[in-house]
C-alpha cells in the first residue's frame, strides 16, 4: 500500500524546505542493503518527515520509466501504479485536442498535464483530496496561458483553477460538468488485487457508462476485459508502448471515425506511432509458410486485427486460429524470424537438430500449444555457441516447430 500521505505532507513536500530536503534525500542509495543506515540519517535531520521524504524519492525513481518530466512530481504508491504513461496519455490527448475535457478520475494529474497542452479548458475531479493536492502540484510547471475555461458548471465542492485547468472534489458517478468530453480511468484493484471484472472496478464500469450515457466519453480499461461481452457500441482502442500492451480505451461513437469499432495503436519511446483499424481490409492468402515468421505487436493481437495487419503488409497466417504471421518480407521496423527448418514437435528429434547446429542461446516463442519455454530450454541441455529462435505453434492439429535464425 505504501506510505499514507496527509495534507500536511503535501504542503511540506511542495514547499521550498520540502524541496531542499527531497534533494538531500535523493543523494542516498535507498537500497535494501542501505535501508537502516539511510533511515537513521534522514531521521536525525528531518524527524517525523522521514517516511514522506523517503517514499517520495523512491516513487520518483520508479516514475522515471513511466512518466516524462516528472522528476519534481508528488505521488502515492497506488496512484503511480495506475498513472497512465506519458506517451499513452499524450496520444489520447491528441485525439481530444481543441475540446473542453473533464477527467472525472484525475488522481495525481498524469492525464491532465497532457490535456492541458492541447485543450482550451480542462476540469479534473476526484474524491481523494490528497490526490487532488498532488495533481495541483504536478500541474504547476505545465500551467500556461489559454482561453477561458468555457462551459464548466460547479461541481459542488471547493475548486482550484490554473490558467486552463480547474480541479474540484467530486464523485465520478455524479455528473458535475456540461458540454465536456468525459474521460475516466476506473481503479482496477479490488481487495488489493488486480481485477478484470468490470463491476469490481472503482467506480464500477457499468455504473460509469450509465452515468454518462449519451455523452462523448473515453474510458481507460485493462486490455484483458471481454469487450464483446461488455456490449460497447463505440470503438475499443488497444495501446502498446515499446512492445508492451498498456491499456485499452473505450471511445464513444462521437469520438471515433465512422465504421471503426476496433483500433490498435502502437507507440514507441523513440517517437514512432501508428494505428490500424477494423475499417481496413482483412483479405489475406492461405498459403504455405513463407521465408519469415512475424509475431505481431500485442496491441494488434488484443484488438483482433491480425488479419487486417497481415493484409496491409502482404502477410498471411501460419494457421487461421493462430496469431503468428508469415511472409517473404518483413515490414520495416518489425522483428522477423527467418525460417531455417520445420519439423513436428518431438523433443528428441529437436534436441539432436539443435546440437547439430551448435545451438547455444535459444529464444522460444510459443502460441497455441501447452509448452513451458523455460522448462523446455532446460531439458534440451544446449551448450553450443550459435543463437537460434524456436517458434512452437499449432498448424491444424499438429504441434509444429519452426527453427529460425535469431534477428
Amino acid at each position: 500500500m505504501g506510505y499514507r500521505f496527509s495534507h500536511e505532507d503535501v504542503r511540506y513536500l511542495g514547499s521550498a524546505a520540502g524541496n531542499a530536503a527531497l534533494t538531500e534525500v535523493a543523494l542516498l542509495e535507498l537500497t535494501p542493503a542501505t535501508h537502516l543506515r539511510d533511515l537513521e540519517q534522514v531521521r536525525r535531520t528531518h524527524g517525523d518527515r522521514t517516511a514522506a521524504l523517503i517514499e517520495t524519492v523512491r516513487l520518483r525513481r520508479r516514475a522515471g520509466a513511466k512518466l516524462l518530466d516528472a522528476a519534481q512530481w508528488l505521488f502515492t504508491d497506488d496512484a503511480l501504479q495506475q498513472a497512465t504513461p506519458t506517451l499513452v496519455a499524450r496520444q489520447r490527448a491528441a485525439r481530444l485536442a481543441g475540446r473542453t475535457v473533464h477527467d472525472v478520475t484525475c488522481s495525481i494529474g498524469a492525464e491532465l498535464v497532457e490535456l492541458a497542452r492541447v485543450c482550451p479548458a480542462v476540469l479534473g475531479s476526484d474524491l481523494d483530496e490528497v490526490r487532488l493536492a498532488f495533481a495541483a502540484h504536478n500541474l504547476g510547471p505545465h500551467w500556461h496561458e489559454a482561453a477561458e475555461p468555457g462551459p464548466l458548471a460547479s461541481a459542488g465542492g471547493p475548486a482550484e483553477r490554473t490558467r486552463n485547468v480547474m480541479l474540484v472534489r467530486a464523485d465520478a458517478l455524479r455528473p458535475s460538468s456540461r458540454d465536456t468530453v468525459i474521460i475516466a480511468d476506473p481503479a482496477r484493484r479490488a481487495d488489493g488485487r488486480r481485477t478484470h471484472d468490470p463491476a469490481a472496478l472503482s467506480p464500477p464500469l457499468p455504473d460509469l457508462l450509465a452515468a454518462y450515457a449519451g455523452r462523448d466519453l473515453a474510458v481507460k480499461c485493462a486490455p484483458g476485459l471481454d469487450f464483446d461481452r461488455l456490449g460497447w457500441s463505440g470503438e475499443v482502442e488497444v495501446v502498446s508502448l515499446d512492445g508492451s500492451v498498456r491499456e485499452a480505451c473505450l471511445w464513444s461513437a462521437g469520438l471515433t471515425e465512422s465504421g471503426v469499432t476496433r483500433r490498435a495503436t502502437v507507440l514507441s519511446a523513440k517517437g514512432a506511432a501508428w494505428t490500424i483499424t477494423d475499417a481496413e481490409p482483412d483479405d489475406i492468402d492461405e498459403r504455405a509458410p513463407g521465408q519469415w515468421i512475424i509475431d505481431p505487436d500485442g496491441a494488434i493481437v488484443r484488438a483482433g486485427l491480425v488479419r487486417h495487419y497481415a493484409s496491409k503488409y502482404g502477410l498471411w497466417q501460419l494457421d487461421p486460429r493462430i496469431a503468428y504471421l508469415t511472409g517473404d518480407t518483413v515490414p520495416e521496423g518489425v522483428r522477423g524470424f527467418r525460417i531455417l527448418d520445420r519439423m513436428d514437435f518431438r523433443e528428441k528429434i529437436l534436441r539432436a537438430e539443435l546440437h547439430r547446429r551448435d545451438c547455444g542461446p535459444l529464444e522460444i516463442l510459443v502460441r497455441g500449444v501447452d509448452v513451458d519455454p523455460d522448462a523446455l530450454r532446460s531439458r534440451l541441455k544446449l551448450h553450443g555457441t550459435r543463437p537460434h529462435t524456436l517458434v512452437i505453434t499449432r498448424i491444424g492439429r499438429a504441434a509444429t516447430v519452426f527453427l529460425c535464425s535469431t534477428p
